[in-house]
């Protein structure tokens, strides 16, 4: 038997009045994997993840964890970091970590050492007796995903968690949000940032206007989206007759970028390259990148909308 979705999302409506926020989504997260749940500001993103963590209910449709209806008791299996961080100021670092893994049910002594040894992870454990407001703010973020893991969730939902963090504990975050990937947790990872959904996301569900209207593995989609560009390392000169026949694009002494017009293909191109005795280097296809395939989508359903970035979130 094969194992079920970690999450499943079938036929999900949810409106706040008038404003319909999600649309009917359905989307299936494969188990142990890191889905990139995207999508500009005011998609749906943030309302399907207070539906996903129980903080909300769907107005229609239905969400799976593991094969099982969603319930009250899926949340002590989640963990959520949210944008808007939401430690307690005034209380000491261990004595926030307890009580917090103590609420996702954590006996007194497993909590302890449990955080001991992620604070450790972070070289925090000096900041045990400290309040929280006396920590910068990425240590308190660090503290925060500290307590979002400290139980061991088999699901983990992240919102821009790499935000300002300096880039040495950025990469030992990464480093440990992967190696809970490893040991079988299932990593929800929404942000705005495209270079890190591809460094760490295998699959990603796109959402615009409350519909998810691309998914799939990452890979897949940058080659469904390919539009026939290839960048050529050469030495020595361009025959000059290349700019006529194809459209090059940031040439620099040893390289260029060619894009093939329609009707073009690139064996037709590699052959007039050594037809007229080009020393090439290199020559490789170059597929878009995640950005460039979201700001297709988006303008493409929304042609008004030249920045999907600066609208309210939903």
């Amino acid at each position: 038997m094969s194992t079920p979705p970690i999450i499943e999302v079938k036929d999900v409506r949810k409106a706040y009045g008038e404003k319909v926020a999600v649309d009917d989504v359905t989307f299936a997260m494969p188990p142990d994997a890191i889905l990139g749940m995207l999508g500009p500001n005011g998609a749906g993103k943030t309302s399907l993840i207070r539906m996903i963590t129980t903080i909300t209910a769907p107005d229609a449709g239905q969400i799976f964890f593991q094969g099982e209806p969603l319930s009250g008791y899926h949340p002590t299996q989640i963990g959520y970091l949210p944008e808007e961080r939401g430690l307690y100021k005034k209380m000491y670092v261990g004595e926030q970590l307890l009580y917090l893994a103590r609420l996702k049910g954590l006996g007194k002594k497993e909590a302890e050492e449990r955080a001991r040894e992620w604070l450790g992870k972070f070289n925090l454990e000096d900041q045990w007796s400290k309040k929280v407001e006396e920590l910068s703010k990425g240590m308190q973020q660090q503290v925060q995903f500290i307590a979002t893991v400290i139980h061991n969730p088999k699901l983990l939902i992240l919102d821009e968690p790499f935000s300002g963090l300096d880039p040495v504990n950025a990469t030992r975050m990464r480093t440990e949000i992967l190696r809970l990937k490893e040991q079988g947790t299932g990593v929800i990872f929404s942000t705005h940032r495209m270079e890190q959904v591809e460094e760490l996301c295998e699959y990603i569900v796109l959402i615009n206007q409350g519909k998810n209207i691309l998914e799939g593995k990452v890979a897949e989609i940058r080659r469904q989206f390919q539009d026939d560009k290839f960048h050529l390392e050469f030495e020595g000169d361009l025959p000059p007759g290349l700019a006529g026949q194809y459209e090059l694009i940031n040439p620099t002494p040893s390289g260029v970028d060619i894009q093939l017009r329609p009707g073009q293909k690139a064996n037709d191109l590699l052959r007039y390259l050594l037809d007229h005795d080009v020393h090439i280097v290199g020559f490789q296809e170059l597929l878009p990148s995640l950005n460039e395939v979201f700001i297709k989508q988006v303008t493409q359903l929304d042609p008004t909308n030249t920045n999907p970035f600066d609208s309210a979130e939903a």
